[in-house]
């Protein structure tokens, strides 16, 4: 699937107020995205082992992950953008300072 057609059926299922443009789908990847990061806390304190996951356990991060997806595709729609724009932008960053050796670098402007 292209990702500008995953945005445009995304966008189909988009439920909140247009008032709260961007600042929803903001606020719910940063929530979803948590929701990721717990599952995944979940299991180191439960000392498994990252690299075995059951297919349950695979499938309940997959379907958080979905939800971070979602909140992307409503976020950049809201702000004018497309889905492959986007990934294109951010490949050509890294890029750029793979090339320069600063991958490993900090901050956004490196």
């Amino acid at each position: 699937m292209l990702m500008n057609n995953y945005q445009t059926g995304a966008m189909r299922t988009a439920i909140y107020p247009r008032t709260a443009a961007v600042v929803y789908p903001a606020m719910l990847l940063a929530s979803e995205a948590g929701e990721v990061a717990g599952k995944v806390q979940k299991l180191i304190r439960k000392d498994r082992s990252l690299l075995d996951l059951t297919v349950a356990e695979r499938h309940a991060i997959r379907d958080e992950v979905g939800d971070v997806l979602w909140a992307c595709a409503a976020l950049l729609s809201d702000l004018g953008y497309s889905m492959e724009d986007c990934a294109v932008e951010n490949l050509t960053k890294l890029a750029s300072r793979a090339s320069r050796g600063v991958l490993d670098g900090d901050g956004d402007n490196r």
